[in-house]
Formats: C-alpha cells, structure tokens, sequence
C-alpha cells in the first residue's frame, strides 16, 4: 500500500527497473512531484528522520522536505526499486568564499551501486537538480534547466560536485564514501535544523524542478529559472505567498501558518 501511494505521488505507474536508465527516470519523478522546503522548522514542527513520520509528512500530507527528509524517503524507494544504496555525507560549498570556515557536513546525499558501478542520485538539493552521475572523475550530466554539472576527485575532500556557470565551474558539495552510521545522520540533521546560525534555521526555502528549470521561494523572493533565463519578485505578503506555496508547490498552508513564518 506505501508503495502504490509513493507511485501515486510521483505520478509513475510501477517502480522501474534496478537499471541505470531506472534509477535516472525515479529519480525525476521525485524531483518533479516533491519540493524541498524547510518550512516545518519555522513552523516548529522539528524534522524527524523515522520513517513512518517521513512518510506521513511528504507522502500523505503531500508536504516537502529537506535533503536529510527528502533522501531518506528516495532511499527507500530505491529498495522497493531492488537498488543497492547507502548515504553520504557532504559540505556545501555554495556560497562560500575565501576565508570563511569550512563548512560542516550538512547534506546528504545517495551512493547507488549498480551491477559494480557507482553512481550518485541527490533527491534533496534545493539549489538546483543534478541527475543521478556515475561515480568517476570528469563525469559530467545536464540537469532540467540546462546547467552542466560535474563531478572531479578532490585531493582534499575527495570528490566534489561542481556546476558550470558564468565564469567556469565552481563546487556546489564535496563528499566523501565514508560508511555511516544512522546517528551520524541524525546527528547531522539535527545540528543543521536547530544550530542558530545554519542556513535552515535563518531562512525560509522552498524549491522545486520543473520540466525545464527550478522554481524557488527564498524568504520573501520568489524566482523561477526556465533553461538559464530567470525571473524574480518580491513576494508582497502572506496571502501571496500562500498562494505560490500551493499553486506552484504543491504546498497548502494557512495563512496564519505562513505569518507564523515570521516573514512579513
């Protein structure tokens, strides 16, 4: 029944085959059908990574979630897929420049293995869709809106992710293929969702792929990138953005909910 109701919400009739070409169509699936948001830790509902909880959240109350949220549930649709996978953990890079601290491991993303080969599937990155690569030096993959990303061994960090822009690539998330522990995950998810200072803490996302770009609110903007072309406005109240969180999301909010937000 979990299955058929993950199926429903990603809008695919069966789970595709444990090949690569299936692993590239569910991953597009999820990423078109369910948004990243951080808004429960606004709202003061906490992330929880128990997956009955998660399901709950992302599948029945159709809501979204983070990377921690959003690649634990694309975990366990790769296993009812007949994948092999297991998390990573990676520093976003985004953003930083020189001088600032590196940054901690707050991302996670998926190492999938496939007949000896690996490869990276990420169903929770807000800043943009990559996806899935295989796992080698130079490989490169275009994602919906057209930007170029690539994956190099890293002499420091091991291996890094990084997207073609105006002045070349930059890193978007370095990573390593340390094995896990549950507690490391939920030690990282709970440092990035409660330390004042981290990013989901301060500020209010949501994102989402589209057929040809990303669709996103930051705090009090909302911006649409169609094959590099973007467009942005303010957003000019809580009525709006109610408005833009359910028609372009999928998210349904009270307006007390979203003043609760504490944006406008």
């Amino acid at each position: 029944m979990e299955a058929l109701r993950y199926l429903e919400r990603i809008g695919l009739p069966a789970f595709p085959a444990a090949t690569p070409d299936g692993l590239a169509r569910l991953h597009r699936a999820h990423r078109l059908s369910i948004p990243f948001e951080n808004l429960g830790i606004r709202l003061g509902e906490g992330i929880s990574l128990d997956p009955q909880a998660l399901f709950d959240k992302l599948i029945t109350s159709r809501r979204g979630g983070y990377c921690f949220e959003q690649n634990a549930l694309f975990g366990w649709a790769l296993t009812q897929a007949g994948f092999a996978w297991r998390p990573l953990l990676s520093r976003v890079w985004t953003g930083h420049s020189a001088g600032d601290p590196i940054p901690g491991r707050t991302h996670t993303l998926l190492l999938v293995t496939i007949n000896d080969t690996h490869w990276i599937a990420d169903a929770g990155f807000g800043r943009g869709y990559a996806p899935p690569m295989l796992l080698i030096d130079g490989a490169t993959v275009t994602g919906e809106d057209g930007a170029v990303h690539r994956l190099v061994a890293d002499p420091v960090y091991q291996w890094m992710l990084e997207r073609q822009g105006g002045n070349g690539f930059a890193p978007e998330y370095s990573f390593t293929l340390d094995i896990l522990a549950p507690l490391d995950l939920e030690m990282s998810n709970h440092w990035t969702a409660s330390w004042p200072q981290s990013r989901h803490v301060v500020n209010c996302i949501a994102s989402i792929a589209e057929p040809q770009g990303l669709a996103s609110i930051f705090n009090r903007e909302f911006s649409r990138q169609t094959m590099g072309v973007r467009e942005a406005h303010e957003i000019s109240g809580p009525e709006e953005m109610q408005a833009l969180l359910s028609s372009v999301f999928g998210i349904e909010l009270t307006v007390a909910e979203v003043r609760s937000l504490d944006l406008f």
